[in-house]
Protein backbone atom coordinates (compact mmCIF):
# COMPACT_ATOMS: atom_id res chain seq x y z
CA UNK A 1 0.00 0.00 0.00
CA UNK A 2 1.38 3.45 -0.89
CA UNK A 3 2.56 5.87 1.77
CA UNK A 4 0.35 8.75 2.84
CA UNK A 5 0.99 12.32 1.73
CA UNK A 6 2.20 14.74 4.44
CA UNK A 7 -1.13 16.59 4.19
CA UNK A 8 -3.25 13.44 4.45
CA UNK A 9 -4.50 14.03 7.99
CA UNK A 10 -5.08 17.75 7.37
CA UNK A 11 -7.32 16.99 4.39
CA UNK A 12 -9.14 14.22 6.22
CA UNK A 13 -9.83 16.56 9.15
CA UNK A 14 -10.91 19.37 6.80
CA UNK A 15 -13.39 17.05 5.06
CA UNK A 16 -14.81 15.86 8.37
CA UNK A 17 -15.17 19.46 9.58
CA UNK A 18 -17.04 20.19 6.34
CA UNK A 19 -19.59 17.45 7.05
CA UNK A 20 -18.08 14.57 5.07
CA UNK A 21 -17.94 11.04 6.41
CA UNK A 22 -14.71 9.28 5.46
CA UNK A 23 -15.71 5.89 4.08
CA UNK A 24 -12.35 4.71 2.75
CA UNK A 25 -8.77 5.51 3.78
CA UNK A 26 -7.54 4.65 1.20
CA UNK A 27 -10.17 3.93 -1.44
CA UNK A 28 -9.09 0.68 -3.13
CA UNK A 29 -10.04 0.06 -6.75
CA UNK A 30 -9.18 -2.90 -8.93
CA UNK A 31 -9.58 -2.65 -12.68
CA UNK A 32 -8.69 -5.82 -14.54
CA UNK A 33 -5.43 -6.80 -12.83
CA UNK A 34 -4.35 -3.29 -11.81
CA UNK A 35 -4.86 -2.00 -8.28
CA UNK A 36 -5.31 1.67 -7.45
CA UNK A 37 -5.31 3.37 -4.06
CA UNK A 38 -6.96 6.81 -4.05
CA UNK A 39 -6.12 8.61 -0.80
CA UNK A 40 -9.66 9.08 0.53
CA UNK A 41 -13.24 8.15 -0.20
CA UNK A 42 -16.00 10.17 1.44
CA UNK A 43 -19.71 10.78 1.29
CA UNK A 44 -22.34 12.96 2.82
CA UNK A 45 -26.07 13.06 2.86
CA UNK A 46 -27.51 16.10 1.17
CA UNK A 47 -30.51 16.99 3.28
CA UNK A 48 -32.39 18.84 0.56
CA UNK A 49 -31.95 16.10 -2.02
CA UNK A 50 -32.06 13.11 0.34
CA UNK A 51 -29.37 11.33 -1.65
CA UNK A 52 -25.74 10.54 -0.93
CA UNK A 53 -22.96 12.46 -2.62
CA UNK A 54 -19.74 10.47 -3.00
CA UNK A 55 -16.26 11.75 -3.72
CA UNK A 56 -12.74 10.44 -4.01
CA UNK A 57 -9.82 12.66 -3.06
CA UNK A 58 -6.21 12.39 -4.17
CA UNK A 59 -3.90 14.52 -2.02
CA UNK A 60 -0.70 16.09 -3.36
CA UNK A 61 1.82 18.21 -1.46
CA UNK A 62 3.97 19.53 -4.35
CA UNK A 63 7.11 19.57 -2.19
CA UNK A 64 9.41 17.87 -4.71
CA UNK A 65 12.34 19.54 -6.44
CA UNK A 66 10.24 20.49 -9.49
CA UNK A 67 6.66 21.73 -9.31
CA UNK A 68 6.25 20.98 -13.02
CA UNK A 69 7.31 17.36 -12.54
CA UNK A 70 5.00 17.08 -9.52
CA UNK A 71 2.18 18.49 -11.66
CA UNK A 72 2.85 15.99 -14.45
CA UNK A 73 2.70 13.12 -11.95
CA UNK A 74 -0.44 14.46 -10.26
CA UNK A 75 -2.19 15.05 -13.59
CA UNK A 76 -1.41 11.57 -14.91
CA UNK A 77 -2.43 9.93 -11.66
CA UNK A 78 -5.65 11.94 -11.51
CA UNK A 79 -6.60 11.01 -15.07
CA UNK A 80 -5.93 7.32 -14.41
CA UNK A 81 -7.88 7.38 -11.15
CA UNK A 82 -10.78 9.11 -12.85
CA UNK A 83 -10.90 6.36 -15.50
CA UNK A 84 -10.72 3.63 -12.84
CA UNK A 85 -13.54 5.31 -10.91
CA UNK A 86 -15.62 5.55 -14.08
CA UNK A 87 -15.31 1.78 -14.46
CA UNK A 88 -15.68 0.72 -10.81
CA UNK A 89 -17.51 3.49 -8.92
CA UNK A 90 -18.99 5.89 -11.48
CA UNK A 91 -21.05 7.74 -8.87
CA UNK A 92 -17.88 9.11 -7.22
CA UNK A 93 -16.46 12.48 -8.24
CA UNK A 94 -12.66 12.76 -8.09
CA UNK A 95 -10.94 15.81 -6.62
CA UNK A 96 -7.26 16.65 -6.53
CA UNK A 97 -6.51 18.16 -3.09
CA UNK A 98 -3.80 20.81 -2.92
CA UNK A 99 -2.83 23.33 -0.28
CA UNK A 100 -3.88 26.94 -0.51
CA UNK A 101 -0.22 27.96 -0.84
CA UNK A 102 0.32 25.61 -3.79
CA UNK A 103 -2.83 26.90 -5.41
CA UNK A 104 -1.77 30.53 -5.05
CA UNK A 105 1.90 30.03 -5.96
CA UNK A 106 1.74 27.46 -8.75
CA UNK A 107 -1.79 26.63 -9.82
CA UNK A 108 -2.55 30.30 -10.52
CA UNK A 109 -0.23 30.21 -13.57
CA UNK A 110 -2.04 30.43 -16.88
CA UNK A 111 -0.68 27.18 -18.37
CA UNK A 112 -1.70 25.24 -15.26
CA UNK A 113 -5.16 26.84 -15.37
CA UNK A 114 -5.43 25.91 -19.06
CA UNK A 115 -4.43 22.31 -18.27
CA UNK A 116 -7.00 22.05 -15.49
CA UNK A 117 -9.68 23.32 -17.84
CA UNK A 118 -8.58 21.09 -20.74
CA UNK A 119 -8.58 17.93 -18.61
CA UNK A 120 -11.54 18.98 -16.44
CA UNK A 121 -9.68 18.51 -13.17
CA UNK A 122 -11.66 19.32 -10.04
CA UNK A 123 -9.73 20.79 -7.12
CA UNK A 124 -10.19 20.74 -3.38
CA UNK A 125 -8.09 23.58 -1.95
CA UNK A 126 -7.34 23.39 1.76
CA UNK A 127 -5.57 25.36 4.46
CA UNK A 128 -3.14 22.95 6.09
CA UNK A 129 -2.72 24.99 9.28
CA UNK A 130 -6.42 25.48 10.02
CA UNK A 131 -7.32 22.12 8.47
CA UNK A 132 -10.18 23.76 6.58
CA UNK A 133 -11.45 23.55 3.03
CA UNK A 134 -10.91 26.91 1.37
CA UNK A 135 -12.45 26.24 -2.04
CA UNK A 136 -14.05 23.54 -4.15
CA UNK A 137 -13.07 24.36 -7.74
CA UNK A 138 -14.98 22.62 -10.50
Amino acid sequence: MPSKDIFHQSVRTALEKDGWMITHDPLHLKVDDIEFFVDLGAERLLAAQKQGQKIAVEIKSFIGASEVTEFHLALGQTLNYRLALKKEEPERILYLAISQDTYQDFFSRQFIQDSLKEYQIKLLIFNSLNQDIVLWKE
